[in-house]
């Protein structure tokens, strides 16, 4: 179902080219400046999550590489390609896709039609979306305001991943979900981050959660990256964890 990506792109130093990145980055919602001075570089293929508390700027990072915030200074390239004053929906063509924290399915849409919208040429197609959530194959005619919030997520991630990006930012596809829903997405969201087919942004409040899917991990506080390391060594050190975000979700 998931094709592995081609060959990443060489530097003339013989490095892997970030597919993804931030320089020196300062944005927020009008004069508001919320990210500060935020450095960010995201490799083809790689999963990343980013935790922290409430109100750090974890969904201005997203929102900010969407272009839904105002750039107050640096520069923001996606595949070598600067796109810091392009409009969202040339972000959208270039390869970022958004999973919102809202959601934001049509509702009078079938699951199918929900999808036939965003649908892009790729290896992500109507079959490789219903494979990773058979649940969507079972509604394909279902409206969307006919599935539960499980099944609205997963519709949501299926219309974001027919896009074929090749950068996929998630804002808290937990959130409201009942256990055993998040432990479903969660391992088909595990599934993305394994197939090195994209590269993966997940913002998850579920600190635990987040460590166990994303190889890679980063820690906001107020505007800032406070730490870009192995998830690891966070998930082996609940004291660090603990004193870098504040509160341990279970």
């Amino acid at each position: 179902m998931m094709r592995p990506s081609g060959v990443a792109a060489m530097s003339s130093q013989g490095s892997i080219e970030p597919v993804l990145q931030l320089d020196k980055v300062f944005a927020g919602y009008g004069e508001t400046v919320v990210l500060e001075d935020v450095n960010f570089s995201l490799a083809p293929g790689e999963a990343v999550s980013v935790i922290g508390r409430n109100g750090v700027g974890k969904t201005t990072l997203l929102a900010t590489i969407m272009g839904h915030t105002t750039l107050h200074g640096g520069r923001i390239t996606l595949r070598g390609k600067d796109i810091s004053a392009a409009a969202t929906y040339r972000r959208v063509t270039a390869g970022l896709s958004l999973v919102p924290q809202e959601r934001e399915i049509f509702p009078s849409l079938s699951v199918r039609e929900n999808m036939d919208v965003a649908a892009r040429p790729g290896p992500w197609t109507h079959k490789t979306v219903f494979e990773l959530f058979p649940r969507l194959a079972e509604r394909v005619d279902n409206r969307g305001n006919q599935l539960s919030g499980g099944e609205q997520q997963m519709l949501a991630i299926g219309r974001a991943l027919i896009g074929n990006p090749s950068v996929l930012l998630m804002d808290e596809p937990s959130e409201g979900l009942a256990p055993v829903i998040v432990e479903e997405l969660a391992r088909a969201v595990k599934n993305l981050t394994q197939s090195g087919e994209m590269a993966l942004i997940l913002v998850e409040q579920n600190s635990r959660l987040a460590l166990d899917i994303a190889p890679r991990a980063v820690v906001m506080d107020r505007g800032h990256i406070v730490f870009d390391g192995p998830s690891k060594s966070l998930r082996d050190d609940p004291a660090k964890l603990e004193q870098l975000i504040g509160v341990v979700k279970a």
